[in-house]
């Protein structure tokens, strides 16, 4: 016989566990089945144990054997159960706050017996006493087999007992993996109707068809201004489609002040005729260079559509509409664009640029 642990234990709550899993079981599922309530062994790899003193300190031992040790005289209360560890063991104490390591334990299957002595005095004492109540916990190797009550004495045995026959066996293996299946399944469907919650409220309140979601980006960012519009855009021929984003780009050049520059002009043009964009907008660097260079660029400035910047330069939100025109889709050229020129107009006068291309394009509604 080896002695694992032996001395004072603090039990709260009147409890005590041997744990060797990763998380902690509860009352009714360790004692579910059992017709014993003070050694709980009914979920694999731990065992809960009831102890006489609700608050306080008890004289604790653990003990492992190699055959069934005889049943002391002096032990009142005595019941069994079959434990096989799913990992490193332990005693621990409520919350975890202390423990012992019980790593002597190899992760076979082992008889468990418990025995305790004092416990109806142990609860008729205040917290502030020395306790009454002593207990052993003794390991041997054996195949499972049901918990036993080996002994009775006290009332409050009695009592727990009564409470483990109350208990519903807990689940099978089998069970449980199909109540992690359910369970799984509904944190999915809830994960994806709030994926599909947060995709309407991005996109202005209606979920997008497919052509739009893969699209994104201008599409997404005018649809909370204008979702009938951006349906409206989808749906039109791409000739309109097209059409509407050289209109977006003159809109926006014009708006900010940039169409009649001279680097520029030939540019429009050149778009209007449906030409390849001449120097410098083969490069999409060099017009940046020329729009903070050139003295006879126009600096005003509007406020961010999302009214986080007041002083936004307006020429700068207009630069980019030109490059619209080099999209080989005629539909993502139309949102680049007209987003551009959305927010060449700025925060408080974007309406009246859709209403301006609602009135050039009546295909659009």
């Amino acid at each position: 016989m080896r002695t694992l642990m032996s001395g004072a234990a603090r039990v709260d709550y009147g409890q005590l566990y041997v744990e060797s899993g990763e998380q902690s079981s509860d009352l009714g599922e360790c004692f579910g089945g059992q017709v014993n309530g003070l050694c709980g062994g009914a979920v694999p790899g731990t065992l809960f144990l009831m102890a006489g003193t609700n608050v306080g300190e008890v004289h604790f031992t653990v003990e492992l054997h190699d055959q069934p040790p005889p049943v002391g005289a002096e032990w009142e209360d005595v019941v069994e159960v079959s434990f096989r560890p799913s990992g490193p063991v332990a005693l621990y104490v409520w919350a975890h706050e202390d423990f012992w390591s019980l790593d002597e334990l190899e992760p076979i299957d082992y008889r468990v017996r418990y025995c305790a002595v004092g416990m109806d005095e142990a609860r008729e004492v205040d917290s502030s006493t020395s306790s009454r109540d002593r207990y052993v916990l003794q390991f041997w190797p054996a195949p499972p087999e049901p918990d036993r009550i080996v002994r009775q004495t006290s009332e409050h045995a009695a009592y727990w007992h009564a409470y483990a026959r109350k208990q519903p066996p807990p689940p099978t293996p089998e069970e449980k993996a199909e109540a992690e299946r359910l369970a799984r399944e509904k944190r999915e469907r809830a994960a994806a109707q709030a994926r599909l919650e947060a995709e309407e409220r991005e996109w202005g309140g209606r979920l997008p068809g497919e052509r739009l979601r893969q699209l994104r980006g201008s599409a997404l960012n005018l649809a909370p201004l204008d979702r009938p519009l951006v349906d409206a855009l989808a749906e039109a021929e791409p000739t309109v489609q097209r059409q509407v984003a050289r209109w977006a780009i003159r809109r926006a050049f014009t708006e900010g002040g940039l169409a009649d520059i001279d680097w520029i002009a030939p540019a429009l043009a050149a778009m209007d005729r449906g030409e390849p964009l001449p120097p410098p907008f083969e490069d999409d660097r060099r017009p940046w260079d020329l729009l903070f260079a050139d003295e006879r660029v126009p600096q005003t400035v509007v406020t961010t559509l999302n009214g986080v910047h007041d002083n936004f330069s307006q020429q700068a939100m207009a630069l980019p509409a030109i490059f619209a025109e080099l999209e080989q889709d005629p539909l993502v050229a139309a949102f680049d664009a007209v987003w551009s020129a959305v927010a060449t107009y700025g925060r408080g006068r974007h309406g009246e640029l859709l209403a301006e291309l609602r009135s050039a394009f009546p295909v659009l509604g």
